[in-house]
């Protein structure tokens, strides 16, 4: 899993949803704490991406990247 702190515009979603896996920098965007997050987290880590505003969230489930359709609306 990476983040693309480049495009994350401090929503800190997925710092709220999964902070074992996520956490800001002294500016706010997204840092990764844990690229390889236990399986236990695995549906949060998926929700955080899902909320992300700005899809920076990337995530590799067993060797294959998770896509997000355009047209899929953010979890809440």
């Amino acid at each position: 899993m990476t983040a693309d702190s480049t495009t994350c515009v401090t929503s800190s979603l997925c710092v709220y949803r999964v902070p074992d896996v996520f956490d800001q920098d002294a500016e706010g965007r997204v840092v990764v704490l844990d690229a390889d997050p236990p399986v236990a987290l695995q549906h949060e880590v998926l929700r955080a991406r899902r909320g992300c505003p700005t899809r920076s969230i990337h995530v590799e489930l067993n060797g294959v990247v998770v896509e997000d359709p355009a047209s899929e609306a953010p979890a809440t």
